[in-house]
């Protein structure tokens, strides 16, 4: 049976759309990872905060933080739950305006994840489901299965080795893309920066990346087999 061209971009649409399910897929389950968080977890492998927070304080902190970022509501109706933090013992601001800003920022962002892994996934599994639900197209859509799979492959192990062979610049990238340049820059003696410093965020890059790896290379492996049982 000859492919049509509906057909086609179909596959290009699978294909294009499988890296953005994996990446916002990722994105928002590390945001509802819970229990333990991965705050949690990280702070259990990265170095104690070397102005003045306890390991129980930046904890609590980043959590009261965490739950700003799971809340449903848009970014200027809870940001108030972090202008409502203070440094633990005084009634100073635990974030200043600068850093409340890029909280708004960082909301926005993650927030319009969530419509984007929706769309993705329609476009993904209603495609893969349109094309093997017929017999005729079943081999094309297994294909197209593991092509999504092995692009999704080769483009993350491309940014992981910028991330491994230019960590500052794939960083400073990463964050132009999606926040005006220097909306996201503070000191090192900022709240942000002791609750989440540098070496927190490359281990989530790393967890982030070998998870879309992982999530891609099984896509491809499930496409391969079922071409094989369908060819």
């Amino acid at each position: 049976m000859e492919i049509t061209t509906f057909e086609k971009i179909i596959r290009w649409l699978v294909i294009l759309a499988t890296p953005v399910l994996l990446t916002v897929g990722t994105v928002r389950f590390l945001i509802a990872w819970d229990n333990p968080s991965y705050p949690e977890f990280e702070y259990g492998r990265i170095a104690s905060d070397p102005y003045g927070f306890s390991d129980e304080e930046r904890l609590q902190l980043a959590l009261d933080t965490m739950t700003y970022l799971r809340r449903p509501e848009p970014a200027p109706e809870v940001i108030y739950l972090l202008e409502d933090l203070r440094i633990p013992g005084t009634d100073t601001p635990l974030y200043n305006e600068a850093e409340i800003g890029h909280m708004i920022d960082v909301k926005v962002v993650a927030d319009a994840f969530k419509p984007a892994l929706w769309i993705s996934a329609i476009i993904v599994v209603g495609g893969l489901l349109y094309l093997m639900i017929r017999e005729q197209t079943r081999h094309f859509g297994a294909k197209t299965m593991q092509y999504g799979g092995m692009f999704t492959v080769g483009l993350v192990i491309v940014i992981m080795l910028f991330m491994f062979l230019a960590w500052n610049l794939a960083f400073t990238v990463f964050h132009n893309i999606f926040f005006d340049p220097g909306t996201w820059q503070f000191s090192y003696t900022d709240s942000l920066i002791r609750l989440f410093p540098e070496q927190f965020w490359f281990d989530f890059g790393t967890i982030w990346t070998v998870t879309i790896l992982a999530g891609g290379g099984l896509i491809a492996l499930l496409g391969y087999a079922l071409s094989k049982v369908w060819s």
